[in-house]
């Protein structure tokens, strides 16, 4: 019994930490006819993040908007996803991510460039703490399919000691050698 009460305990804690941010992305009124007239109710579209690489999205209906976005920010937090950050700020290499007929296209920027990215894919890299990315969204702008493709992408994402344990080797035989590569680049530049 105390052994409950402690797990309780902890779970009321952890509810209570804010150690997530949240973001509403989308309000959507939705109407059903009946014989007495319309009723209306609200979708709602949350995107959550702790801002240190966990990033999820949720969606939530109710017949209040409050109400609507309590659902869609529960669902976000039990989807977390963890994404590995080059320096905490960018991602570690280019990727593309689809859902349906959105596609997105994310590219690693240099420090001070921000976030180049439109309506719901800026809210997701806010969320997850990416300061530098340039981004572009081609076909569908539902922001649902925009989050998802996004999402999609983001978890292809893998750092250099992820492909260095799935391969076998270390990290410095995975990464360029620093000054080896402009010493290469240098002749190339002579012949041409």
């Amino acid at each position: 019994m105390a052994e409950r009460n402690e797990r309780r305990g902890r779970r009321q804690d952890r509810d209570e930490t804010p150690e997530f941010a949240d973001r509403l992305v989308a309000i959507n009124r939705v109407s059903k006819t009946v014989k007495g007239g319309k009723r209306f109710g609200f979708a709602a579209l949350v995107v959550v993040g702790d801002q240190r690489g966990r990033v999820g999205f949720g969606k939530g209906k109710a017949k209040e908007v409050p109400e609507a976005i309590r659902k869609a920010t529960e669902q976000a937090k039990r989807q977390l996803i963890r994404v590995p950050l080059k320096e905490g700020r960018t991602l570690h290499h280019d990727v593309k991510g689809h859902h349906g007929a959105g596609k997105v296209t994310m590219r690693t920027a240099p420090e001070g460039t921000g976030i180049i990215a439109g309506g719901p894919m800026r809210a997701v890299f806010e969320m997850l703490g990416i300061k530098d990315v340039v981004a572009k969204s081609t076909g569908s702008q539902n922001p649902y399919n925009m989050i998802r493709a996004t999402l999609d992408g983001l978890r292809s994402e893998s750092s250099p000691r992820q492909v260095a344990a799935r391969r076998g080797k270390k990290v410095a035989d995975i990464l360029p050698k620093r000054d080896e590569a402009p010493a290469e680049a240098a002749p190339v530049a002579e012949e041409a």
